[in-house]
């Protein structure tokens, strides 16, 4: 046990212990722990002092700038307005000046009316409810004693807080997974209530009690139900915060995750029951009886003893302190073994969780849908390369980011890239490898030829899927990629590369056709062309009419719509387009360029020096204009080709400025990715802080492009830029005001205003 123990800074205070619902999964009142039969039904005033005394000594002998509470029960609402006033005001009170109080309670609804609401509004209480879907889901467990239905209630309650009076306390909802309800039909009765967050949580089982796994269901129902519950929240663009799916992205990334229940981050909550008993988490009330105590009270103990507890101990000691067997799995830094209390049985917690398999799939699955990098356990890694200079930040924060910052911002993903690329070398178990070999020979004689390849953005796209275990990221690619280098070199070199659904792929210069039955082609590079010999003894190459190289438009920007990776984008990509349809965007693009050179040369001079792809789009049913750009995909942009070329300069101006965004945020953190909260802006569906910033950052590019425009005396430009004018004016002052950035997203802010500024001065007819 530490002799330091980290201050704790998340409080969970029970202000009832009885509930008027009689839900059959409740871990308080229908799990092992009986310790809320002899608790006083309501929290007394001395106990609400004590705690208000310990809270507030505690934060003051740690230095802290917020504590969180949550006031809990049994159901909180039946403990009456006064008790809420009361522990408000004394909370507050007893908090150093510059330590802020997130106050919660987390409710059935049942009670919530108006009268609460404006209470909560008045202490600054924000208000979470539970809620497990549709009536027929909820119905399933959320009922009264008598067996009726509480949805009603519950939805009138939700429906108060979703009142523009009351809209700001609306915290979440919180939904308890039944594999046996319908994950969509779930997902669709939370996403109608406009909630900001919902947390999905698994219902609390041990080894000796396991979680319900219906017949049929197959190994991993719960990750299978929640991951069904993902493809929907993504397809919809993520409208509300799920604290499960953050969490799992988060620390896929490398960074802290949001919830006990994920991560390896030290558990720093303690739970406050009404008598003034110290417990930790309640989960553990599912293990055995008494499993979450401590054998401390308010009244005698202080806030640093409970944290030197045993049993807290055991719950902060991140890798260390999980069972040989997690230790040894690769996605342990993502699960951090699960709930601690998911993991007991026969009176020890050194196993896995009971959920073991679903964390595994439920991480998995993630990873391959978010590309994400799982890093590994040895120790860091530079991955963003080169920096960034502060005069070269400045400029970003404009908005802005002319060549030689374009270029350094491509220089330092490309750095990113290689190191991504021999992560993929490192995790592949083989003991020698033909196509690395040769790359790490060119990379020292040609490595211009092995730039020019791995700068591709979807190089980098594959390595991302390949880290993550997506299983469709087959090793093939490392041979193709080793291809392209040798052809780029000249040198002779010769490396076997596959044969996929009869095509032959080659990053960055194109793709051969060569037909069923051929598995497998050695590429040899040479000087005056390259050949590739087929496992069946033909002999084709760069001049075979079979051949379909990558065509250039505009500015010399590669159309990708041939390589296998660019599937990233949120649309649909277009298949290998017919001759007519590419002189149409050979033709637009590059009138597209000379128009963003006239109108928007301070951005545009940026654009050619890091726009290196632009990969097309299958156009939407509805004839609306469609565009994208990915994370890990520095350089290319997706367009579904617009009828006109003015949309066509804008898109492109608008998806860049995501690239350099993204490009920053791979070696800058601009704001606490741990911020659940969610923000309306530019008329959209509340998002969270991070698509926040990414809005406001390409509405520059948007403001500006329309502000020329309108100067210039073109048609509808004005009203066009006074509407994106007062958009964006709000958002940076949303943003600047959120609390939620770092003090280089803070800069950023300040650059955005800088740039807004002088717009509103700006005369529109």
């Amino acid at each position: 046990m530490s002799p330091h123990p980290p201050p704790i800074t998340q409080f969970v205070l029970k202000v009832h212990s009885r509930c008027d619902l009689a839900c059959d999964h409740c871990y308080v009142y229908e799990h092992a722990d009986t310790g809320w039969r002899s608790r006083p039904r309501v929290v007394g005033e001395a106990v609400l002092a004590r705690v208000a005394e310990r809270i507030g000594e505690h934060a003051a002998a740690h230095g802290l700038t917020a504590v969180g509470v949550v006031l809990h029960g049994g159901e909180p609402l039946l403990a009456g307005p006064e008790v809420f006033r009361r522990a408000a005001g004394l909370l507050r009170a007893a908090l150093p000046e510059v330590c802020e109080l997130d106050l919660r309670v987390h409710t059935n609804g049942v009670r919530l009316d108006a009268a609460y609401c404006e209470l909560f509004d008045e202490l600054g209480i924000r208000v979470g409810i539970s809620l497990d879907g549709d009536r027929a889901a909820n119905d399933r467990h959320r009922r009264f004693a008598n067996g009726r239905s509480s949805h009603p209630q519950v939805l009138r309650a939700v429906g108060l807080l979703r009142e523009p009076r009351f809209r700001h306390l609306y915290g979440g909802l919180l939904c308890t997974v039944d594999v046996a309800n319908d994950p969509v039909a779930v997902y669709r009765a939370l996403a109608e209530l406009e909630p900001p967050a919902v947390d999905f949580l698994l219902p609390h089982a041990t080894w000796e009690h396991p979680p319900e796994r219906p017949p049929g269901a197959g190994a991993t129902p719960y990750a299978d139900w929640l991951l069904t519950v993902h493809e929907r929240w993504e397809a919809d663009g993520r409208p509300f915060a799920v604290r499960t799916f953050d969490s799992v992205h988060r620390t896929l990334s490398g960074l802290p995750g949001l919830s006990e229940a994920l991560g390896l981050e030290p558990v720093d909550l303690v739970v406050l029951e009404t008598d003034g008993t110290y417990e930790q988490a309640d989960s553990l009330k599912t293990a055995y009886d008494g499993a979450p105590g401590t054998g401390m009270d308010v009244f005698r103990h202080s806030l640093d003893e409970v944290a030197g507890h045993p049993g807290m101990a055991a719950r902060q000691s991140g890798l260390d302190g999980l069972s040989a067997e997690c230790r040894a799995c690769p996605v342990v830094r993502s699960c951090g073994g699960g709930l601690y209390a998911h993991r007991y049985r026969e009176g020890s917690f050194d196993r896995p969780s009971v959920y073991c398999a679903d964390l595994r799939a439920l991480i998995d699955g993630l990873a391959v849908r978010a590309g994400a990098v799982r890093r590994p356990a040895a120790p860091p890694v530079d991955l963003a390369g080169p920096g960034l200079t502060d005069e070269q930040l400045d400029e970003l924060s404009l908005g802005l980011g002319g060549p030689e910052t374009v270029r350094a911002l491509a220089r330092s993903q490309l750095a990113l890239t290689r190191t991504m690329l021999a992560a993929v070398h490192g995790s592949s178990g083989l003991a020698r490898s033909e196509a690395w070999e040769l790359l790490a020979e060119l990379d020292a004689v040609e490595p211009a030829a092995v730039d020019a390849v791995f700068a591709h953005p979807y190089v980098r796209a594959w390595a991302a899927r390949r880290l993550s275990g997506d299983p469709g990221a087959g090793l093939g690619t490392l041979a193709e990629l080793a291809a392209a280098a040798a052809v780029r070199a000249g040198r002779g070199d010769s490396v076997v590369v596959p044969v996929r659904d009869g095509v032959l792929h080659l990053p960055t210069l194109g793709r051969l056709l060569l037909g069923g039955g051929v598995r497998e082609a050695l590429v040899t590079g040479g000087r005056t062309g390259w050949t590739a010999r087929t496992d069946d003894g033909a002999v084709a190459g760069s001049g075979d009419p079979r051949w379909q190289p990558i065509r250039r438009v505009g500015r010399g920007i590669a159309l990708e719509d041939l390589d296998p990776q660019r599937a990233v984008h949120r649309w649909p990509v277009e298949e290998r387009l017919a001759a007519a349809e590419y002189q149409r965007w050979d033709g637009d693009l590059g009138a597209a360029a000379d128009l963003l050179d006239r109108d928007l040369p301070e951005y545009a001079a940026g654009l050619w020096a890091g726009l290196s792809t632009v990969t097309p789009l299958q156009r939407r049913s509805d004839g609306r204009d469609v565009s994208s750009a990915a994370r890990q995909a520095f350089g290319a942009v997706a367009i579904a080709r617009p009828r006109d070329v003015e949309t066509l300069a804008l898109l492109l101006a608008h998806e860049f400025q995501h690239v350099k965004l993204g490009a920053v945020l791979d070696r800058e953190e601009l704001y606490d990715r741990g911020d659940t909260r969610v923000f309306e802006a530019f008329g959209l569906t509340p998002r969270p802080i991070g698509s926040l910033f990414q809005a406001v950052y390409a509405h520059l590019a948007v403001t500006a492009f329309w502000g020329t425009r309108a100067r210039g005396g073109t048609g509808t430009a004005g009203a066009r830029f006074a509407h994106w004018r007062a958009l964006t004016d709000e958002a940076v002052d949303l943003l600047a005001d959120s609390g939620a950035l770092t003090p280089l997203g803070k800069r950023f802010a300040d650059g955005a205003r800088a740039s807004v500024d002088p717009w509103l001065r700006t005369a529109v007819g």
